[in-house]
Formats: C-alpha cells, structure tokens, sequence
C-alpha cells in the first residue's frame, strides 16, 4: 500500500461523462486512484489503472467485480474493499476517509455530482472532512468544480475551472466578505444562508482574492 501520496482522484457515483473524463486525465496527474462502487465500471470503461476499488458493488456488474478480483489474485497491484450494504456511510464517504488515511495531500472527486441529490448533496458536506484536516479537496464535473473554504483564499484567473465563479455560503453567516478582482466586489458584507447574493461573479483581474473574517463557504467555478 502507498503512502504519503500527493494527489489522489476518486472516481464515484454514476453521473460521470467518460468523454470528460478522459480529456481530464489528458491533463491532471494523480498518485493514486480509488474507484469507489459505480465509478468501477467508468474506470473499466476507459481501462484505468487502478490502486484501489472499495463500496459494497451494489451497483457493478458482478462479472466486472470477478475480473477484477481474478487480476488481482495473479499481480497484486491495487487493493479491493468490500463494505455490506447496511453501512453507515456512504461509498464516496469511505473512499475520501481512504485518501486521508493514506495520506493525500490533495483530493480530486469525480462522479461526486450525478442524479441523486441527496448523495451530491451528503458529497459537499464530506468535503468537510479532509477541509478539517486541511487538504484540499474538491468535486468536479463536466460543467463545475466545487470546493469549501474556511479561510481568505486567492484565485488565479489562468487556473479556474470555468467563466463563473458563485460562493454560498455553508455556515448561516459568513462575515466581513470582501471581493477584490471580481466584476462584482463586496466589501465586509456580511452573506447569509438563503441569499444568493455570491451567485455568478466573474473574475476580471489575473488575481482575485476572497477574504472574509470567519465562516464557511461553498466555491463554485463553473462553465455552460
């Protein structure tokens, strides 16, 4: 097993494009990459080299799950986890957990944002978990990449994901937000849950910076 790893991919869930993903992989680089349950069959799909498969497979076929298993016994060269279907958490959940326990340093989710909302919605509050041990982490999609952060924060405009940039916040205030390089600047306003106040910005500097005094936010960089 790998450890201390630098940038890890979880491929989950079943609201992933192949076709996206395979143009993504044309440009990021990653250590180590867990398919967690459905995102096994879109790893199979594009014929991935995997390091680890973890979920309880409720929704993989078991002749996919057989022929991973039967590599496995002849090279060894990635990890299988099976988890029962009565489980308490999800299997995006176990698989960001996974990435922290071995150390990643930097976490990428994809398939995290498919048709159920209830998992995309339970995927954004686990970013909670490797954001309380200050690794970054984000899911991404065709059309978006979301992320929290809980301290002021500088965007790059050659680096962001998409034309629009949008932060929600996920606490019920966050305070004193001041926007500079943005087409919409704030300064110290105070964005509270349930306004839309943060929704669509654009950044129009090559540097733009989020500060605010305390509180979470949501970050999401999105493209039509």
């Amino acid at each position: 097993m790998k450890s201390k790893l630098g940038k890890t991919l979880i491929i989950s869930g079943s609201g992933i494009s192949t076709s996206f993903l395979k143009e993504f992989l044309k440009e990021e680089v990653f250590d180590y990459i867990i398919a967690a349950d459905y995102g096994l069959l879109t790893a199979h799909k594009l014929g991935l080299s995997l390091d680890h498969i973890l979920g309880d497979f409720d929704s993989v076929p078991q002749e996919i799950i057989n022929e991973y298993r039967e590599k496995n016994k002849k090279d060894k060269s990635f990890i299988i986890e099976k988890y029962k279907p009565e489980k308490d958490y999800t299997d995006t959940q176990i698989a960001i957990e996974t990435a922290i326990e071995l150390g990643a340093k930097e976490i990428v989710i994809v398939g995290g944002t498919g048709t159920r909302l209830d998992h995309t919605l339970s995927n954004i509050q686990n970013l909670l978990l490797p954001l309380s041990k200050n690794i970054k982490c984000c899911l991404v999609d065709e059309h978006n990449k979301l992320y929290i952060i809980d301290k002021s924060t500088k965007i790059q405009r050659k680096n962001i994901f998409g034309s629009y940039i949008s932060l929600l916040p996920l606490t019920s205030v966050v305070t004193k937000v001041t926007l500079k390089g943005f087409k919409y600047p704030l300064n110290e306003y105070n964005i509270e849950m349930g306004h839309s106040i943060g929704v669509s910005n654009e950044i129009v500097e090559d540097c733009a910076e989020i500060i605010f005094e305390s509180g979470l936010l949501v970050v999401v960089e999105s493209r039509d």
